[in-house]
């Protein structure tokens, strides 16, 4: 079955052969108005021979144990909720099912009884599962407005993927783990019907698993996203997506402030496939206007806020442009975080999360998402499930226990990195301090528009050279000195010597990179511990 939240159609047919299930309800909460609308996963179903459901939050599935495999391959890559899925999943074990179109399928197996149509609604688009033939699903409504029980971001970290529907047959509050490199098929029936594409299965580890898909489906909440994938790492996302999104021979957009490895990648593996790349100041709209008008821009990608300086790209506005011209807007929103700033609603077409930092929260744990359409992220996926790069089930289950906390930390850092940046601005051993939720930034005034938080990383310049930076940060006693940021510790680094000690100081300072920058990710320690800390370590210098 595939069950897309893209807006175009996917016709695909099935067959089942699943034993009975169960079904359980909730509390009753109809005593409250914010339940009076039933919802089961971003789906509202009314079976043909079940009664409509009325003062019941939600219902609670059990399928049996090989339910999971009925679920495609393509409904895995474009389905950011998979509770509809899951909802079809339990038309056929309550008896439903379909015969096999197939010659060498009805060999092996014997056709089941004639199918009873179910219907699946979301918002106001209808979708009728007649025989489980034609299963024609439009997009799906945003899970957010969908699951209406859930007014926060902070609700949906923790319940998205979970209580809204999850494909894996447990009792247990927190999503299991499965760790299985492959799925197996009962008979050579089953396996004949899922290549002709009337059985669902993840079939391979590669190419999805359980476990994985409720990291998916959080992101895809938070971000109000029709889909997600995730990935082995942060640098794994974006170097899929480019190799998936850009031609060759084409020509891509990116700022001067950026990830290093990503820069490194735009200028030396990318001129292999003849993509070329126009590199804009953040601010500069007019550089971005030439570059779209004498190019044939396939893709705009940049950081906002970026690395290592917080500079914040006016996303409404250049996604306005590049639309214009037929390009592709990427933002990866790794600073921001998907609480602080909400790419997608403000024109982008995939934001990018590299999920070791703020999402997994805890430095135990790589990961990397790309949000958007189905139709852009099935791209990605599929060229994703070419070139290996999966998440490990075990790091999912990291990210799912971090995101359960997501709000409750972004939170915090959001205060502590604002405070301190303000009190490290008026420091007199401190020149200059980069941070987006102070009015000496230069794109405060589109960080307070487009972000509600400013995040926990903070930049500055200390006054002095290279060896007295040294001794501030030696003098530190609280930050981990470490390459990463966004966790629950706190974490400093120069990038002088962090990021770019093998350049000499003059090719550093050509990417702005000067010996005395400091950044600094506040984690959830104690403000004024920190404070203390911070303090201490600036009057040893």
């Amino acid at each position: 079955m595939a069950v897309s939240s893209c807006s175009s159609q996917k016709i695909l047919s099935f067959s089942s052969s699943c034993s009975s299930f169960e079904c359980r309800s909730d509390p009753d909460f109809s005593g409250s108005a914010r339940f009076d609308k039933p919802r089961i996963s971003a789906a509202r179903v009314i079976g043909a021979s079940t009664a409509s459901f009325s003062g019941l939050s939600s219902l609670i599935f059990r399928f049996p144990p090989n339910f999971v495999r009925q679920l495609s391959t393509k409904a895995r890559r474009n389905c950011s909720n998979i509770g509809v899925a899951q909802i079809v999943a339990a038309s056929w074990s309550n008896g439903v099912g379909s015969g096999s179109n197939s010659a060498a399928a009805a060999a092996a197996s014997a056709a089941p009884a004639p199918p009873v149509p179910v219907e699946i609604t979301s918002g106001d688009d209808i979708a009728l599962v007649d025989g489980l033939k034609n299963v024609h699903l439009e997009a799906l409504a945003d899970l957010k407005n969908e699951a209406s029980f859930l007014s926060s971001d902070g609700s949906l970290a923790i319940h998205a993927g979970e209580r809204l529907g999850r494909g894996i047959v447990t009792d247990a509050i927190t999503t299991p783990v499965v760790n299985t490199s492959a799925y197996f098929f009962k008979k050579t029936a089953e396996l004949i019907d899922f290549k002709e594409k009337r059985r669902a299965s993840f079939e391979y580890g590669r190419y999805g698993n359980p476990t994985t898909v409720v990291v998916e489906e959080k992101i895809s909440a938070l971000e109000g996203a029709e889909s997600t994938v995730i990935m082995a790492s942060g640098m794994c996302a974006s170097t899929v997506m480019l190799l998936a999104l850009v031609p060759a021979g084409g020509h891509i957009v990116t700022t001067t402030d950026c990830y290093r490895k990503t820069r490194i990648f735009i200028e030396t593996v990318l001129p292999k496939m003849g993509v070329t790349a126009t590199v804009i100041d953040p601010a500069d709209m007019e550089g971005l206007e030439a570059a779209l008008n004498n190019n044939n821009v396939s893709l705009f990608f940049t950081e906002s806020p970026t690395n290592p300086f917080l500079r914040c790209v006016d996303v409404k506005l250049v996604s306005d442009l590049c639309h214009k011209k037929g390009a592709i807007v990427c933002i990866d929103g790794t600073f921001a975080t998907p609480l602080n700033q909400k790419a997608l609603s403000l024109g982008a077409d995939l934001v990018l999360h590299s999920a070791t930092k703020f999402i997994g929260g805890h430095n135990d744990v790589l990961a990397g998402s790309i949000s958007g359409s189905g139709k852009l992220v099935t791209q990605i996926r599929n060229l994703h499930h070419v070139l290996g790069g999966a998440l490990n089930p075990n790091a999912a289950y990291l990210i799912i226990r971090g995101m359960k906390t997501l709000h409750l930390r972004v939170q915090q850092q959001n205060s502590t990195a604002l405070r301190m940046a303000e009190i490290l601005e008026a420091h007199p051993k401190v020149k200059r301090v980069h941070y987006p939720g102070l009015k000496s930034h230069p794109e405060h005034h589109i960080a307070t528009q487009q972000m509600t938080g400013f995040g926990g990383v903070v930049s500055f310049e200390v006054d002095g050279d290279l060896t007295a930076t040294i001794k501030f940060i030696d003098a530190l006693k609280i930050p981990y000195i470490a390459p990463s940021f966004g966790g629950c510790e706190s974490i400093v680094d120069q990038p002088a010597i962090m990021s770019y000690w093998d350049l000499s100081q003059s090719e550093r300072l050509k990417y702005g990179i000067m010996d005395n920058l400091v950044r600094f990710s506040f984690g959830v320690e104690d403000f004024e511990d920190l404070k203390a800390d911070v303090l201490q370590a600036l009057h040893a210098i």
